[in-house]
């Protein structure tokens, strides 16, 4: 990296990341995998034998997708490491600690959660036979995710804790919305909890990470309301700082994640711990699908049209303006893209409204690879400008 660098470069890590799992919901919800809650190696071998041409070619494309992005995800993930590791050796890093840009340290847990569901995935795929053996892998996710829990809540406590006891006056400047970055870590660490706890058939472990679940949830949903309103009170006296545009989106990873942990929390409960009521989960699928999607919808338009008064884009994308949180921008389009295959297949398919594979339903997926491909297009043009 031979820019200067900041803990923000994470996210240039974070955002393939999350750009594999979106190539993965093609996986998720156009493939058959009877019997199993995700695709894995055996389902998607039996589906591409049986499958047309086009169907092969689609699913080769796919998983290319998903490989290159996971190796771009890691191979950049050990580069921040190796950076950050000498970065904690500088006087920067200590002028940095105590001051409001330290909350940039949460997009390395951030990061680090999302590794772990890249590789989950990655196992699932590449590993004939894995999911036989799953109910063993839950606990070791589930020490994962509580390591890397550990960890966020070190790092936030450590910055928020002096907060709380004296304040701090530079709050006056921060008309931004990037301090919901400490949200963003905390429910990406409790959406990979609720995982194990909707997908495993052993009771103790769904319990162990339901509970983990909802904790993270909980602090996430608390961190986002107090720093929204914290954040909009700056901005309202200040205006927004032309840099922090990107920060305008964050909303939207954030209500992905929470409505994906919802989901999980909803079958991990129906089906470890009472029966599931059919018509009551449609109910549930469209109400949480339809809504979240249309307020990231209307959160996406107005993040869009106020960066482009900011003339953000022409400056920090396509211009010669260097600004790492430019990055920020990657994982909203992420984001979108997964929820919106929620929205396509649970909120519409799954209730009738939209016939699986029909003209309407591939209008839909055409929008959401359309915002797909915007978002790797700026991927590449942000790590082309950076040389990463």
């Amino acid at each position: 990296m031979k820019d200067r660098y900041t803990p923000v470069f994470f996210l240039a890590a974070l955002g393939p990341g999350g750009m594999s799992v979106a190539f993965f919901m093609y996986f998720m919800f156009m493939t058959p995998h009877k019997g199993v809650p995700m695709p894995t190696f055996d389902t998607l071998m039996a589906y591409f034998n049986q499958t047309t041409i086009y169907g092969k070619v689609g699913m080769v494309i796919v998983l290319l997708g998903i490989l290159f992005f996971s190796y771009k995800h890691l191979s950049l993930l050990v580069k921040n490491i190796i950076e950050f590791n000498k970065f904690k050796k500088t006087p920067e890093f200590q002028k940095m600690k105590g001051t409001l840009a330290e909350i940039t340290l949460m997009a390395i847990p951030l990061t680090y959660a999302m590794t772990i569901n890249v590789m989950f995935i990655l196992g699932a795929l590449l590993v004939p036979g894995l999911w036989d053996a799953v109910e063993y892998l839950f606990p070791l996710a589930l020490l994962g995710f509580l390591g890397v829990g550990i960890y966020a809540g070190k790092i936030f406590l450590e910055y928020f804790i002096p907060f709380m006891l004296k304040g701090n006056p530079a709050w006056e400047e921060n008309n931004s919305f990037v301090q919901l970055l400490s949200a963003f870590a905390f429910i990406m660490i409790g959406v990979g909890f609720a995982a194990a706890g909707a997908m495993s058939q052993t009771k103790v472990v769904s319990a162990i990470g339901l509970f983990f679940a909802m904790m993270f949830v909980g602090a996430s949903v608390a961190l986002l309301l107090l720093k929204f309103i914290l954040g909009f009170h700056t901005i309202a006296k200040k205006g927004l700082a032309k840099t922090a545009g990107p920060s305008l989106w964050i909303f939207i990873p954030i209500l992905t994640l929470i409505g994906i942990t919802l989901f999980r929390i909803k079958f991990g409960l129906s089906h470890n711990f009472g029966p599931e009521g059919h018509h009551s989960l449609n109910e549930f699928t469209y109400s949480l699908t339809a809504s979240i999607f249309a307020f990231e919808t209307l959160v996406g338009l107005f993040g869009y049209f106020v960066m482009k008064k900011l003339n953000y884009f022409e400056e920090y994308v396509y211009g010669e303006e260097k600004d790492p949180s430019s990055y920020a921008l990657i994982c909203p389009g992420v984001a979108y893209v997964v929820f919106g295959f929620f929205f396509i297949h649970w909120g519409l398919v799954q209730n009738e409204v939209v016939a699986k594979f029909s003209i309407a339903y591939w209008v839909l997926v055409a929008f959401l690879a359309f915002i797909q491909f915007k978002t790797i297009a700026v991927m590449f043009r942000l790590n082309k400008k950076f040389s990463l």
